[in-house]
């Protein structure tokens, strides 16, 4: 019974292909959050696959509707060993984006595992379901050795969080009871680099936007019109080089932080940011000047032009066109309040000139708020210290992630410590075409997460 035997326990299961061969099975669920039809097959998986493993674990499971239309079933699993413990939340998803058969590389079925050299392809298997299911298997082999967890575990799944994981924060209020804690320790997203062990505290926000300039009822002959009536793509255009230049330069001041804090810098020092293998590469002039690249994406805010239409781009005709409209994007850190950026704008236009550019937050999109997590708080350096005891070498802490996730109904709404361990790297096609994981880091992420539960039940 000890914390080697653990991981030992979960390798061995491993190098006997235990692990590819339940992923396969999960993978081939179409969970496709984004096709309307996919709703059976959200709840499938939380009902045969999820919910049922989970019971053989000793957790008590209910799965429950979305209570916002539209959105996907939620799964919540407890095991409470004894209620002066702390309790740690686990969150994963089980919805996944759009297979995009026919465009995979060698032919390749999304919903088909397969195993080329060291890399895992197939739908879900970074984002979410190869994550996920290192965490529950690391959890399963810690109640096998030692026969308890040493903690209060509760299991959370959302099958939304690839359409704004509709109904997340009204899940969250109505289930706060069942779902209260002290901690948060999950998985999703890329590591810094293949070979950085990373654990993410927070997530920038995101912000949808539509610019729109309106100007008339239809379009007019550009041979007749042209010179006499105003282009709304035109103006469009102008007003988004006079938010942000051509290197991405924010020029709008008030949607952006007014400094990095000082712990957040310090954390940052030294981190680089790694493409990986097939990875773009990064452009050293774009963004605010004067910044790393770490703490452009982890610590500052962008403006990001998503699409831009104007006229009929697929079938061009010679009029001028009534209207133009982008669908823009502000990434944000704890620095701002988000309610404050379309007044800012509306302001910037105005002083530049650009009364007619309508600017609103987009209709329909889910709003996730910025989190950001001290790195000194002990929870944090309980589990790196763990991570370090595992391989080594210890992990890159990060305040938050680049990227979003609905980490402020955990952090915000149920007041808890969050702490993200990803198992996958940046180069992992994740959203794309040709998705994969790779079987050392899967590997390496079984021992971390099972010297991380086994830890967390010591030190309780």
């Amino acid at each position: 019974m000890s914390r080697e035997a653990t991981i030992q326990r979960l390798l061995d299961a491993f190098d006997r292909g235990d692990y590819i061969d339940e992923l396969a099975r999960r993978v081939s669920y179409r969970t496709e959050s984004q096709v309307p039809s996919s709703a059976g097959e959200l709840h499938r998986y939380l009902a045969e696959e999820i919910g049922p493993e989970l019971e053989r674990m000793g957790y008590v499971v209910a799965i429950h509707d979305n209570p916002v239309p539209g959105g996907g079933p939620f799964l919540i699993g407890r095991r409470i060993e004894d209620p002066a413990l702390p309790t740690v939340l686990t969150y994963g998803h089980g919805d996944v984006v759009r297979g995009l058969e026919g465009h995979w590389d060698e032919g390749r079925d999304p919903w088909t595992l397969e195993i080329v050299g060291e890399r895992v392809y197939g739908r879900g298997v970074v984002d979410n379901k190869g994550q996920h299911t290192v965490n529950m298997r690391a959890l399963r082999a810690v109640i096998e050795t030692r026969g308890r967890l040493g903690f209060n575990s509760v299991f959370m799944m959302e099958t939304s969080e690839e359409i704004g994981s509709i109904g997340i924060h009204e899940f969250c209020r109505a289930h706060a009871d069942a779902l209260a804690g002290d901690l948060l320790v999950a998985s999703d997203g890329p590591r810094l680099g293949r070979d950085s062990p990373t654990l993410w505290l927070g997530t920038r926000g995101a912000l949808n936007l539509e610019l729109t300039v309106d100007l008339r009822a239809g379009g007019h002959h550009s041979g007749n019109w042209g010179g006499l009536l105003s282009n709304p793509g035109i103006i469009l255009a102008n007003a988004i080089a006079a938010i942000v230049d051509r290197r991405g330069h924010v020029k709008a001041r008030e949607i952006l932080p007014e400094s990095i804090p000082n712990s957040v810098r310090a954390s940052l020092g030294g981190v680089e940011v790694d493409p990986g293998e097939g990875g773009p590469e990064i452009d050293p002039n774009w963004g605010e000047p004067g910044l790393t690249p770490a703490e452009r994406v982890f610590a500052w805010n962008t403006f990001e032009v998503l699409a831009f239409v104007t006229g009929n781009p697929d079938n061009p005709v010679n009029a001028i066109p009534p209207k133009a409209t982008a669908h823009c994007q502000i990434r944000y850190t704890t620095d701002r309040d988000p309610s404050t950026f379309v007044p800012a704008l509306r302001r910037f236009l105005d002083q530049q000139g650009f009364p007619e550019v309508e600017v609103r937050a987009a209709p329909g999109r889910a709003a996730w708020g910025a989190t950001r997590m001290d790195p000194e708080l002990p929870w944090v350096r309980k589990v790196a210290a763990s991570i370090e005891r595992t391989l080594g070498r210890r992990p890159a802490v990060i305040p938050s992630l680049g990227g979003s996730l609905p980490n402020d109904a955990f952090a915000d709404l149920l007041g808890l410590v969050t702490i993200y361990v990803p198992h996958s790297y940046p180069g992992c096609s994740q959203h794309a075409p040709n998705e994969h994981g790779l079987l050392p880091l899967f590997r390496e992420g079984l021992a971390m997460m099972g010297g991380v539960f086994w830890d967390l039940g010591e030190a309780a």
